[in-house]
């Protein structure tokens, strides 16, 4: 890819009582497909799951505060501030919300943008 890439990203929560893998499940088979017919401007549209991992100086991570990352891609920024005007001022459509109501603890919800940094690893050696 080449060019800017702006982001949006969303963390959210699975609803109380369910398991992760049903969680999942539900978010690839019914609520991303929902989602993708109002993705009009995105490049990419991912969603990361999280597994929390021990820590060697502090333990077992234990339950995380969110369930999956979801990334909105964009590489038009006009497109992506009038998504990041959109979503942090209006309400999602009733089937969109009637759906996150089957899988997600709305109340969780958090989003950002994100500026990215990377780091040159070419001249890196190998070993």
């Amino acid at each position: 890819m080449s060019g800017r890439i702006f982001k949006v990203v969303e963390f959210m929560k699975r609803r109380p009582g369910m398991s992760v893998a049903d969680f999942r499940s539900y978010y690839e088979n019914y609520h991303a497909p929902l989602c993708e017919k109002y993705c009009t401007g995105l490049t990419r549209y991912i969603r990361r799951y999280i597994d929390p991992l021990p820590h060697p100086e502090t333990g077992p991570a234990g339950e995380l505060p969110f369930d999956v990352m979801t990334e909105l891609w964009l590489d038009d920024e006009s497109a992506f501030r009038s998504l990041v005007q959109y979503i942090t001022t209006t309400i999602m459509p009733d089937e969109i919300i009637e759906d996150e109501k089957q899988f997600l603890d709305r109340t969780s919800f958090r989003i950002a943008t994100l500026v990215e940094a990377e780091s040159d690893l070419s001249a890196v050696k190998k070993q």
